[in-house]
């Protein structure tokens, strides 16, 4: 049985930090792309970050926008772990979400990743940015 427990969240003032990490157990993990979703209060769930098999490349929201989340946030893997991180630097307000991970098996798209796509999620974990 599959499992994702995601964990780091809390209250952080605005222009703090925070790592956030989710543990997979119940798949191999080293098969598997691994992703960052979060949902802000009153939207829908979307993806953040998502990085392939060897934690090499890496997407980021809107990375060719100056609203990327890519010059604040890090997702990176240990594989040795079965663990996906999602470092999160300079939060501000509109950072504050539930934050969640998923997975898609082998190798392929890193920008291709909807919500709607994943029938199966963690409890995630609360990110509240206070100003």
């Amino acid at each position: 049985q599959v499992q994702l427990v995601e964990s780091g969240g809390g209250l952080v003032q605005a222009g703090g930090s925070v790592r956030l990490s989710c543990v997979v157990s119940g798949l191999t993990f080293t098969s598997y792309r691994m992703g960052w979703f979060r949902r802000a209060p009153g939207q829908e769930r979307e993806p953040v970050a998502t990085i392939n098999l060897s934690g090499r490349n890496q997407w980021y929201r809107n990375q060719w926008t100056p609203d990327s989340v890519k010059d604040r946030f890090t997702i990176s893997r240990d594989n040795a772990k079965n663990t996906v991180y999602l470092q999160m630097n300079n939060l501000n307000a509109e950072d504050t979400a539930f934050y969640y991970c998923n997975f898609k098996r082998g190798a392929g798209s890193l920008t291709d990743w909807h919500a709607v796509d994943f029938g199966f999620w963690g409890q995630g974990t609360q990110v509240t940015v206070s100003s």
